[in-house]
């Protein structure tokens, strides 16, 4: 079973890579470190003014103004196998290398932020610590809680856990008693759909499959409200906007594709941090995407 999910996941997820980096109208630059060269979106704020807090609630085009928040996106923390393909290895950041990752965030003055902090922050101009960050994890695999989780918590870092409910229990993938702690530690935990069922598929009863049961479930062993979702592979359509608004959800996240203008807190953008990638990569990334 975890193959299957594995190379599902890991498959579809490549095809949303591509998709994210289409149909926009952005400067690219190409960085290059010992061994891969790696292509970076970079989207041009239209206003690096800070946000002044009002208290209203801002229009999308306000909120499509503020200086967008660095979001990194991971999958699997593991070491590389010699089954894993070329393409899986961008999900799969390995061990050694999250560790320098995390310090690099660290010994670079980011701090991290979570989802209310940031809805705040586009709907009302509410501050922001310096040097925001958010981190989030798709996909509920195991080394998230045994592998990550340790590590954020060495410098103070919370995160945002996607889950896909179907995977919860299975081999290497978080049970329901690791999710219940995460979110017991102060991290959030937000949907990921039943299981990873593409977003722009969805029709009649997928809504209460992909998106109604797993709320509902994860309420029941987080305790809390789940306000935040991301959408797999990254993929999502207008269309379908209007039915997470309709189910209360706050904000939703995709990956490297442009916002949409009209529902911005809908089409929040996040970056892969690649298995490719050294720290200094990772840094130059953040710092041109966002």
């Amino acid at each position: 079973m975890t193959n299957f999910f594995t190379a599902a996941v890991l498959s579809a997820c490549t095809l949303g890579m591509v998709a994210c980096n289409q149909g926009k109208a952005n400067k690219v630059t190409s960085t290059t470190d010992s061994s891969s060269t790696t292509t970076v979106t970079t989207t041009t704020t239209t206003s690096a003014e800070p946000a002044k807090a009002t208290g209203k609630m801002a229009s999308n085009a306000e909120i499509m103004a503020r200086k967008q928040v660095p979001v990194l996106c991971y999958h699997q923390i593991r070491d590389w196998r010699a089954s894993d393909s070329k393409s899986a290895k961008d999900y799969i950041v390995q061990i050694a290398a999250f560790k320098e990752h995390m310090k690099m965030l660290a010994d670079s003055g980011y701090h991290t932020i979570l989802p209310d902090q940031l809805y705040n922050y586009l709907t009302t101009g509410a501050a922001l610590p310096a040097k925001p960050i958010m981190l989030t994890f798709d996909d509920t695999d195991l080394d998230q809680f045994t592998i990550a989780n340790p590590e954020l918590k060495k410098y103070g870092f919370k995160g945002v856990y996607f889950v896909m409910t179907v995977s919860i229990g299975r081999p290497h993938y978080m049970n329901k008693e690791q999710i219940k702690q995460l979110a017991d530690e102060g991290n959030v935990i937000g949907s990921h759909t039943w299981d990873h069922h593409n977003f722009k598929k969805f029709q009649g009863k997928d809504w209460e499959t992909q998106i109604d049961k797993p709320t509902k479930k994860l309420e029941e062993i987080n305790g809390k409200k789940i306000e935040y979702f991301a959408y797999p592979f990254g993929l999502w359509n207008e269309q379908g906007l209007p039915e997470l608004h309709k189910r209360g959800f706050k904000a939703a996240f995709q990956l490297a594709e442009k916002r949409d203008a009209n529902d911005p807190l809908m089409t929040i953008r996040r970056i892969l941090d690649s298995g490719y990638w050294s720290a200094k990569t990772l840094s130059n990334s953040i710092r041109n995407s966002f």
